[in-house]
């Protein structure tokens, strides 16, 4: 058996275990999840900030640039916010208060339109959607963990596989169990213990940027590796160039840029704010009282490649090639 033939590879009908991680703000797009499907591994959807009628239309424009499998990814089901601490965050950041914050998208109208597309296979983070809505779901389920702790209580909810999403890892932490500062585990540490303590397959995130990096997570048990960070500088990634240049700077993990603690690359703006020590209102309330994006990216941001998704693919499969050798 080669490195591509996991039996989460098979399960899923992936040629090589690579997965497109999807990263929500318009990063993810359909030319990238098409490209990375027809390259022979996971393309994935962000929904978690899309209506229910914008995750029909991506998972159409998908379709019609590939057959090649499609994950939708969305947020679990979260508190509604509060505007708490808006008036002193907006005075911080300069920018003005809207009349209104943008309504957060409705779970359950995201949720329909994903089972109503016969998506195979769903991702979700931030926790555990109540039972009944997986009860709903005909597909392949996939929950994000940053603990042991999270890992065992999405088996015992019934995904068919955990992600262990490591201290490295851009973007969002999907801890749910604990505070953040007690789930920041590395990815080298994290992946075995979650393979040891469930069942179902497990897939590597955080920190993974080239060939090396895929064979060493599968040589710890993980059956499938889940790349973002990799991805940003492709072509097809929505990423700004500004963002895209940010890159080669250092990283983060900070709640100041949008309520909820991120990986992000340091910027000025991240300095400051930090600086003021005033906790920032409910997710996501900051992203909207701020003069720019966040940009999200993990530890490894400064060793992505400026190529194209199938390029960029068929170079992760050779490197890996020589490094399972």
């Amino acid at each position: 058996m080669t490195w591509r033939d996991t039996p989460l590879a098979r399960r899923l009908g992936l040629r090589v275990p690579i997965i497109q991680a999807p990263m929500a703000g318009g990063i993810s797009t359909p030319r990238l999840a098409a490209a990375v499907a027809n390259a022979g591994g996971l393309g994935s959807i962000a929904g978690a900030m899309l209506a229910p009628d914008a995750i029909r239309a991506a998972i159409t424009d998908v379709r019609a640039a590939s057959g090649g499998p499609l994950a939708v990814n969305l947020f679990a089901p979260l508190p509604r916010p509060t505007s708490a601490r808006v008036a002193e965050w907006a005075a911080l950041t300069g920018v003005a208060l809207p009349a209104d914050f943008p309504t957060p998208p409705d779970f359950a109208g995201q949720l329909a339109a994903v089972v109503g597309e016969g998506v195979p296979v769903f991702s979700f983070t931030f926790g555990i959607p109540p039972a009944e809505s997986l009860d709903a779901v005909d597909a392949f389920t996939i929950g994000t963990a940053t603990t042991v702790e999270e890992a065992v209580a999405l088996e015992r909810a019934g995904v068919g596989a955990v992600v262990a999403q490591g201290y490295e890892a851009g973007g969002h932490r999907g801890t749910f169990l604990a505070p953040v500062e007690r789930s920041l585990v590395g990815t080298l540490a994290l992946v075995p213990q979650v393979v040891d303590a469930v069942s179902v397959p497990v897939i590597a995130s955080g920190g993974i940027m080239d060939g090396r990096g895929v064979a060493a997570a599968l040589r710890l048990g993980a059956q499938a590796v889940q790349l973002g960070t990799c991805f940003i500088r492709c072509p097809e990634s929505g990423a700004s160039d500004a963002h895209k240049r940010a890159l080669a700077g250092p990283t983060t993990i900070t709640d100041v840029l949008t309520g909820r603690h991120a990986r992000a690359i340091r910027t000025p703006l991240v300095e400051r704010l930090e600086a003021a020590g005033l906790q920032p209102p409910d997710y996501p309330l900051p992203r909207y009282l701020s003069p720019e994006p966040p940009m999200l990216a993990g530890q490894g941001a400064a060793r992505s490649r400026a190529l194209p998704a199938a390029d960029l693919m068929a170079a992760l499969e050779r490197e890996t090639d020589a490094a399972a050798a």
